[in-house]
């Protein structure tokens, strides 16, 4: 049986020569084509790029053969690629859009394909949708021309994105500061692409740039997966302290997403993260414009908002929600609990290369260590706290689901239950600004149970709860 592609929170994703086959990717991007057939002239060009994962380069030569095949022209990577200079280079090629193979956080077992649009970003829902209907059910209607005809017709260019990606950075932060501030920065790569960026940036400085897991290796020893979460970068927290590093930088897979150590090896979670980039901003660079957050990240922002008379936009999960609200409100910063964020100035996609170095330029310019910059967030909007449990989803979804409408609780974890709302899974406000969500994952066949709240304490009652509302 030809399996089913369907474009969950950030593109398909599907296990190695299962679902995921030379096949498969060629019957997805006939229908990205055939998509893009009907929007744009043929003899546009397409950024194409990959990751580090296990074939992913053969599989975006498979991809651009097609494209090519339906009269596009294809500029595609020359090396492993981040996300986000993938983005970058959609939109400073005056492309139509891009390819990424790439599974991001996802265990070494799978591969995955995103799609982007012509401003670099993730393409709304109904268009993913109808590229999902575009996709032909076997190969008989794909349209493919080889790569050395391709390449000799110069209809494919493979490319270096470096270059531009890397001024175009320059132009939007300071680099100088950082490179002299004497400070020792730990980079945790996650065997993914965002291996050497921060050196590029930063070497021939007083600072120093020390890096781990920035080699090939498709396996992701020392992980779960490239997700910058614990357990997976326990190493690369001990290694802080070991290091004697003032703070530790992690970008996922395909380095769209950041994570942040403190210099004494403590995590800092995604939704502190979040706020802080958003403190920044608002406070050291005195810039001003919309938020936009998921439901899933964090409160603190609301309260941001509203001490600097900025709006605050909720929406669905992925960045297929974020980026085009972004576009639409002109918002100077988007973000969402998995640790990805995009920025004014940027394209609206995910970038953990800028992130990190926003969070980098905020311990210069305010002098504090990143322990010291939680401090000093907490002392603005009061501390807060959050955890996630991950479950595997076994049984009927629909019953699950009628399981969790019918609770209605009125208190959870000892908290009143001040709202409820289902935009994106199921969300109970609580009284002290905090939330419980239950939700399904868009990219794997699991159930996700979050909080965030005041009162630390509370953390394991409110996720106990949402265990068991779930029947998990």
């Amino acid at each position: 049986m030809v399996p089913k592609i369907i474009f969950g929170t950030d593109g398909w994703r599907g296990r190695i020569a299962e679902n995921y086959t030379f096949d498969s990717v060629r019957r997805c991007t006939q229908g990205f084509a055939s998509y893009l057939q009907k929007r744009i002239p043929k003899a546009s060009w397409i950024v194409v790029g990959y990751d580090k994962r296990f074939l992913s380069e053969s599989f975006a030569l498979a991809a651009s053969e097609v494209l090519c095949g339906n009269g596009f022209r294809v500029y595609l990577t020359n090396a492993p690629t981040p996300t986000p200079v993938i983005s970058f280079s959609a939109v400073n090629l005056k492309t139509s859009g891009a390819v990424n193979i790439t599974a991001s956080h996802n265990p070494a077992t799978d591969n995955g394909y995103k799609v982007r649009d012509e401003n670099g970003g993730a393409i709304a829902p109904e268009g993913l949708k109808e590229i999902e209907g575009l996709i032909p059910d076997n190969t008989d209607k794909i349209k493919y021309k080889a790569s050395v005809d391709a390449e000799n017709k110069k209809t494919l260019v493979r490319f270096d994105p470096v270059p531009d990606y890397i001024e175009h950075i320059k132009n939007l932060i300071d680099i100088e500061p950082i490179k002299q501030a004497g400070l020792t920065i730990l980079i945790d790569a996650m065997w993914g692409n965002g291996a050497g960026w921060f050196p590029k940036f930063l070497n021939g400085g007083k600072t120093i740039i020390k890096e781990i897991h920035n080699s090939r290796n498709p396996i992701f020893p020392e992980m779960k997966r490239p997700e910058p979460i614990p357990p997976n970068i326990n190493v690369g927290l001990k290694t802080t302290v070991d290091e004697k590093a003032d703070v530790l930088i992690i970008n996922d897979g395909d380095a769209d997403r950041v994570g942040l150590g403190d210099e004494n090896g403590n995590f800092i979670n995604q939704l502190q993260v979040y706020a802080l980039l958003a403190y920044y901003l608002l406070e050291v660079r005195g810039e001003r414009g919309p938020i936009v957050k998921t439901l899933s990240t964090t409160s603190m922002l609301n309260k941001l908002g509203k001490m600097y008379d900025v709006p605050v936009y909720e929406t669905g999960v992925g960045f297929k929600y974020v980026a085009p609200k972004m576009l639409e409100t002109n918002a100077m910063i988007g973000g969402e609990e998995s640790g990805g964020f995009a920025f004014h100035g940027n394209v609206p996609e995910r970038d953990g290369i800028l992130a990190g170095l926003y969070l980098l330029d905020m311990m210069v310019k305010l002098n504090k260590k990143p322990s010291e910059l939680l401090d000093l967030l907490f002392s603005k909007v009061g501390p807060h706290y959050y955890d996630r449990i991950d479950k595997p989803f076994i049984g009927n979804r629909q019953k699950k689901e009628e399981k969790i409408l019918a609770s209605k609780p009125n208190v959870i974890g000892g908290l009143k239950v001040t709202g409820f709302n289902n935009l994106d899974g199921y969300k109970y406000n609580l009284e002290d600004g905090g939330w419980l969500l239950l939700r399904f994952s868009g990219t794997e066949p699991i159930m996700r149970v979050y909080c965030e709240t005041t009162k630390k304490e509370l953390i394991p009652a409110i996720l106990q709860y949402g265990l068991d509302i779930a029947g998990l």
